[in-house]
């Protein structure tokens, strides 16, 4: 199983879409307190209002308390990595974590050095811009996790009762 957690997250437009992509691929959702806002708040529930109740939503008070519970690869994602994304195993039997940093400063720095080998990075033209932004980058993730594993109990296509296709 894929997992995606975000560590102190402050924008709530972001966790909403994320929320949403997670309804979307049964992905559960890991939140590495203290949050930037409130889980009630109305822009979040804007974002993943219709999917907010169909994600598996865990909370964590610290990232210590989330490490003591992870039964899997933990993977860093994270513009400083040296490893490309893409190039992991994904689809070796083992529960995988996406760890994802706080909008304004990422993951700690002490923690990533401790843990460089699980640092993995989306190429981008650094010279244009920061960082991707959190939501994007975690569908991107999520999505080549499902690739590499042949998109389990998902749906790869669907017919619906005025489908523009059919």
């Amino acid at each position: 199983m894929n997992h995606i957690v975000l560590f102190e997250p402050v924008i709530p437009a972001n966790t909403g879409n994320i929320s949403r992509t997670c309804a979307a691929t049964n992905t559960p959702l890991h939140l590495i307190e203290p949050l930037g806002f409130s889980t009630d708040d109305k822009h979040l529930k804007r974002a993943g209002l219709d999917y907010w109740n169909a994600v598996d939503i865990r909370y964590y008070p610290n990232l210590e308390a989330f490490l003591d519970k992870v039964d899997g690869e933990l993977h860093l994602i994270s513009k400083f990595a040296h490893q490309v994304y893409s190039d992991v195993d994904y689809n070796d039997g083992k529960n995988h974590y996406f760890l994802f940093g706080k909008e304004t400063t990422g993951l700690p720095e002490e923690f990533m050095r401790q843990n460089e080998e699980k640092c993995i990075r989306m190429p981008m033209n650094d010279e244009h811009v920061r960082s991707l932004n959190l939501s994007n980058t975690a569908a991107i993730m999520i999505y080549e996790a499902l690739k590499q594993q042949n998109f389990p109990n998902l749906e790869l296509t669907h017919h619906y009762e005025h489908d523009k296709l059919d």
